[in-house]
């Protein structure tokens, strides 16, 4: 008896699926053959389209072998009809380069180093990243980084422009180069991660981004297993991750990490974040890794109450030194606060001190952060205050709705400020 057919909607499916596990393979297969951002873009873009009239009795045994070889085939169709190959510059050309590598493994990764060029400015990097190696439309990169959709648009085109007018070409960095080019495309996926964590609006994580960043660095970790900070990388988002389900009430409301209930955390998750950490520490003490070292301490801990915070305070001390970032300073002192018997009137001498650091000012966490020690020195009207300054620095809804909750519980019975 023949295998009933998928219908539409599981074909739609299965579309959907190897678009999101193989859209930047395919994309990037096709820019090496082309060296035309946009060329490959409609070619791989016409790949999917075919494969939702082409997939009727299921995907393939290999999807991405399947989608590579229609959007490539595709490509030098249209290179040959439009007679470029020879009179036109492509873009990303390299003098004498040529297609005849047979492994394409490490195209992804030529293609992230491409997006995150050190030409292109930190906006144009994430927007290009979302666009050419998440695949996602120019309309859902706009709503996810809360930007106008014709300036999302024009990032783009001006970044891939740029690429073109500048030849940057399409390989990875050498090794003297590496280092420095390899962070900058850690802090654009950590970006998108922290733009789908943190969003504004109403929603308190948009899930699609965090997913996207996960997956790139879960790319990045298997093209690159040598890295510690590419470990280090993952294995952050990971334990980020897993705590996303309790970070949010069943009435949608904010939960903090002291409050969530830890059964709900993903212990897949935090195995292999914890693992991963672990194993990059022995290599290195990067940002990424000594973030991920702090997180697992997090995930480990049987309780708020039970976490080594004086070994998370330690590990900030060693964050410092690798990355010295007034966030970091920030995150240290709200960690000191909570050491068995700390000295909280220090605590606040040093967040008043960051106060002074202009790239806080608009920081909501700061001032929120001092509110809450005010709170255990019992300065309530100041804490007030501290909250309120919170609160206008907030453009999350519902991080809003959780800060005037606190601070209304500082005012007397029967009073509501």
């Amino acid at each position: 008896m023949n295998e009933p057919k998928p219908d539409a909607r599981a074909v739609a499916s299965l579309v959907e699926e190897a678009h999101r596990r193989h859209w930047s393979a395919v994309l990037a297969a096709t820019v090496r053959l082309t060296r035309d951002l946009d060329l490959a873009e409609d070619c791989a873009q016409d790949a999917y389209v075919r494969a939702l009239r082409g997939w009727p009795d299921g995907a393939p045994d290999n999807p991405a072998a399947w989608l590579t070889t229609v959007a490539r085939r595709t490509a030098l169709d249209r290179l040959r009809r439009e007679e470029t190959l020879r009179r036109k510059l492509p873009l990303l050309l390299i003098e004498g380069e040529r297609d005849d590598d047979p492994d394409r493994s490490t195209d992804p990764l030529r293609l992230i180093f491409t997006c995150c060029h050190p030409s292109l400015s930190r906006d144009s990097q994430v927007a290009l990243t979302l666009r050419l190696m998440c695949g996602l439309t120019t309309q859902e990169v706009a709503a996810g980084l809360l930007v106008q959709e014709a300036t999302t648009a024009a990032r783009i085109t001006r970044a891939k422009r740029k690429i073109a007018a500048a030849a940057i070409p399409f390989k990875i960095p050498a090794d003297d180069e590496l280092p420095a080019r390899l962070d900058v495309v850690l802090t654009v996926v950590h970006l998108v991660f922290t733009a789908g964590h943190t969003a504004a609006g109403e929603d308190l994580m948009r899930a699609d981004l965090t997913e996207r960043a996960t997956d790139l660095a879960r790319m990045l970790a298997g093209l690159m297993p040598e890295e510690p900070e590419v470990q280090g990388l993952l294995a952050l988002l990971l334990l980020s991750q897993a705590r996303g389900g309790a970070r949010v009430a069943a009435d949608g409301e904010l939960v903090l990490l002291a409050d969530q209930d830890r059964g709900r955390w993903d212990a897949r998750s935090i195995h292999e974040g914890v693992a991963r950490a672990t194993a990059a520490l022995r290599q290195g003490k990067g940002r990424f890794t000594l973030q991920a070292a702090i997180a697992g301490l997090h995930s480990v801990a049987p309780s708020w109450e039970l976490t080594d915070w004086a070994q998370v305070v330690r590990m900030y001390d060693a964050l410092l030194l690798a990355w010295s970032s007034p966030i970091v300073a920030l995150n240290r002192a709200a960690a000191q606060s909570l050491v068995s018997g700390a000295d909280l009137d220090a605590v606040l001498a040093d967040l008043d001190r960051l106060c002074a650091d202009a790239t806080l000012r608009s920081y909501a966490y700061l001032p929120a952060t001092r509110a809450d020690v005010l709170v255990r020195l019992g300065r309530a009207a100041e804490a007030k205050t501290a909250y309120g300054d919170a609160i206008s620095l907030t453009h999350n809804e519902k991080e809003r709705r959780f800060l005037r909750h606190r601070r209304d519980e500082l005012d007397p019975p029967g009073q509501v400020s």
